[in-house]
């Protein structure tokens, strides 16, 4: 494979088509109607008209986007293979739940695409990064094998949904932890212990104490998406057996901190923020 479309071309999606694009391949999408910001983080891609044009010059088309946009993603995928007969390999690389991955799988599958399942662990692929890409699925191993800068490629199994099932559970350590960080903390400064808190913290987390305020900022200039996220969480971990309320619970959260002033920060402005209490102070 030597062209790859992203869709879409966000932090993630467009590090990881920089990633391949440093080995030799080519990285393609389309802006058609996005942001400025997007814009500028698809800095370095191979930008083309729509998304037409994209799945017919791409051998390999992979969907990185919200987990609340992934069936509608699959679903454009799909129309624009359709309409220019165009056949790529398609890998949903969202975070979302074992049943919605088989679902996914069988509209590909039902347009005559084969399909790989996967996740993302770790942040945009960039030099001092350590960037899990999990797949699974009969051709996983296509997409694993692909040669990346800061991106390693995990064949989990041959069946779509194994990969995803990976990600729901780390993102649920990965992303509640730092939802209760969030919460005890503005608890704390609420009610005027936060120094002491922080203190009794520090006897077993001090590297997590030193990081909190950066960590929390971060999170919650994404907490938005991160609302899906946790609902996918809870709907797999339901279907698993254990309780879905406890992800259910962290979406409320999330969509808690999405309203806040902190919320407005992009990512990029967001990653400048280190001082607990100055990031304590924007959840007000």
């Amino acid at each position: 494979m030597t062209t790859i479309g992203i869709v879409s071309p966000g932090a993630m999606g467009s590090a990881l088509g920089r990633a391949w694009q440093s080995n030799g391949a080519t990285a393609v999408a389309t802006v058609q109607g996005r942001s400025e910001r997007t814009r500028r983080l698809a800095e370095g891609l191979t930008l083309l008209d729509d998304l037409d044009t994209v799945v017919s010059a791409a051998d390999l088309v992979v969907s990185v986007c919200p987990p609340s946009h992934a069936e509608a993603a699959l679903r454009d995928i799909v129309a624009a293979c359709r309409r220019t007969a165009a056949r790529p390999l398609v890998a949903d690389l969202n975070a979302v739940s074992p049943s919605v991955v088989s679902m996914l799988e069988r509209l590909a599958l039902e347009a005559g695409l084969d399909f790989v399942d996967g996740a993302i662990s770790g942040p945009p692929p960039r030099a001092g990064t350590d960037t899990i890409l999990y797949v699974s699925g009969p051709r996983a191993a296509e997409l694993a094998d692909l040669p990346a800068t800061h991106l390693r490629g995990v064949v989990v199994g041959d069946r779509a949904g194994q990969a995803s099932g990976v990600k729901m559970c780390t993102a649920s350590i990965y992303k509640g932890t730092t939802a209760l960080w969030a919460q005890a903390l503005q608890t704390a400064d609420e009610l005027a212990v936060l120094d002491l808190v922080l203190d009794d913290l520090r006897l077993e987390f001090p590297d997590l104490v030193d990081r909190a305020g950066h960590q929390i900022a971060v999170a919650v200039s994404k907490s938005a998406r991160f609302v899906g996220e946790m609902e996918q969480i809870s709907l797999t971990q339901g279907e698993a057996g254990a309780s879905p309320e406890l992800f259910a619970a962290m979406a409320a959260v999330y969509r808690r901190l999405a309203a806040t002033p902190l919320a407005r920060l992009s990512p990029e402005e967001a990653t400048g923020l280190h001082d607990l209490r100055e990031v304590l102070a924007r959840l007000s």
